[in-house]
């Protein structure tokens, strides 16, 4: 794509920010430039968001239910998927998986709880209790 073609359609999930991306100039060379988004990636984007909420609705009736553990609940509310948090958790997705299960995550020690919550953004004792869906 060339900088004269890069779209800047101030697309609404950006909310006003710009990012970068590469594009050529006129020598035909590749150059950083920016743009504020395009229609079609707020599309993608927005059904992208649209289907963590949902998973993270369901997540949230299996947690009640006794199903599934907040790790699994907090995940798709901070839109992560299983390999991203086993990466930033420095875990292979297995364990991660495992965490999702109650049994499991009522066994996890404070030092990965507290990972967990540092990840999430909560507290560890909000982590622990799961209030809700917010």
């Amino acid at each position: 794509m060339k900088i004269s073609e890069v779209p800047q359609d101030a697309i609404k999930t950006m909310q006003g920010v710009k990012k970068a991306l590469y594009a050529l100039d006129e020598r035909g060379e590749y150059r950083r430039t920016t743009t504020r988004g395009w229609e079609a990636e707020e599309i993608v984007l927005s059904q992208v968001i649209d289907d963590f909420a949902a998973k993270a609705r369901e997540a949230a009736a299996r947690l009640r239910a006794g199903e599934a553990s907040p790790v699994e609940y907090f995940m798709n509310k901070k839109w992560m998927d299983l390999a991203t948090l086993a990466q930033a958790m420095g875990l292979y997705r297995w364990q991660v998986r495992r965490h999702c299960r109650p049994a499991v995550f009522r066994r996890l020690g404070q030092e990965t709880l507290a990972e967990y919550a540092r990840l999430f953004g909560i507290s560890v004792e909000r982590l622990k209790t799961f209030p809700g869906e917010e």
